[in-house]
């Protein structure tokens, strides 16, 4: 039931979201069709509920405009766009809702699997929101063996098909500030698929009320950070690469330059780590740093070697 009803708020935002403005009996009918509401009526009472509910679940404010007929809307809208988990969870929502409405969906949407996400991820999340201090065995990349270590779990992230986790390590923390080393914290990311155990602990943390995780992650185009300042990045796109760009940027500070028959020009803001050069690989011919020439070099230093891996024997 309560499975349901989440999915009746859900199912209201998108509406309105979708039509922008609705009047009520706009609404009963579409709710009619939507195959949510298995021959049910929406009860004006039920419907003013949900409203309170989006309000404190969601922080959308459903308002209801007298002036325009008495349509209902969602009041500054931008803020739910500018909100991607929420969005994420309204657009996944959204569409289980409608495969539950219509059996015939079933087989016709598929999904890409994020392994990682299917062991620790509501644990880790459920230790942040207490203030949990987690013992995890983690064996990394390229490691001959996995340890056991104390994390402070900070904010969790998806990235190319992974979950991270970006935890405050009390070990080098402590270390740095015995040691006079600043930054006194210490901040690591771990990839959830591989923890190979979680242990709650007795302790608990206090988070730095100054910590901006948008903010940790600025520039970046993963999860790997760095403590260089922005670069102004241009690149180039080829052929049918142009409308991909413009449809899903590489980075969220893309801006185009300019057009013409052959290419386009994109710029961005960020920070060149190796997921940076890693989304540029992986378009192969259709994408060209044109500047800086620091970062330009890079990726032709990049490109060589792999020219090497080809080369005839």
């Amino acid at each position: 039931m309560a499975a349901n009803i989440f999915g009746r708020y859900v199912w209201l935002i998108d509406i309105l979201r979708r039509y922008k403005r609705l009047t009520f009996k706009e609404i009963c009918s579409l709710w009619q069709e939507s195959g949510l509401s298995y021959g049910e009526e929406l009860p004006l009472r039920t419907f003013h509920r949900h409203q309170d509910a989006i309000k404190d679940i969601f922080d959308v404010y459903i308002e209801c405009d007298k002036k325009d007929g008495y349509r209902y809307y969602i009041d500054e809208p931008e803020r739910l766009e500018s909100n991607n988990l929420y969005n994420w969870l309204i657009s996944s929502y959204s569409t289980l809702n409608q495969i539950k409405a219509d059996s015939k969906l079933e087989n016709r949407i598929i999904f890409e699997n994020i392994p990682s996400g299917q062991t620790w991820l509501t644990h880790i999340a459920e230790a942040m929101r207490n203030n949990r201090v987690l013992s995890i065995t983690y064996h990394g990349f390229g490691k001959s063996e996995s340890t056991t270590f104390d994390i402070e779990p900070y904010c969790l992230k998806v990235a190319h098909r992974r979950w991270y986790v970006l935890a405050r390590s009390p070990y080098y923390s402590e270390r740095n500030k015995e040691k006079g080393i600043k930054p006194y914290d210490v901040f690591r990311i771990y990839a959830l698929d591989r923890i190979m155990d979680i242990q709650d602990t007795d302790k608990t943390f206090t988070m730095n009320k100054d910590f901006d995780a948008a903010k940790y992650f600025e520039g970046c185009c993963g999860v790997i950070t760095s403590d260089e300042p922005l670069q102004r990045i241009v690149v180039r796109a080829y052929d049918n690469f142009v409308d991909y760009l413009r449809t899903l940027p590489l980075h969220e500070s893309q801006r185009e330059l300019s057009s013409d028959e052959e290419s386009t020009l994109f710029e961005y803001h960020l920070k060149p780590t190796f997921d940076f050069y890693q989304l540029i690989l992986a378009q192969a011919n259709q994408l060209e740093i044109i500047e800086p020439e620091a970062v330009r070099e890079e990726m032709r230093g990049l490109a060589l070697h792999i020219l090497k891996f080809y080369d005839k024997p």
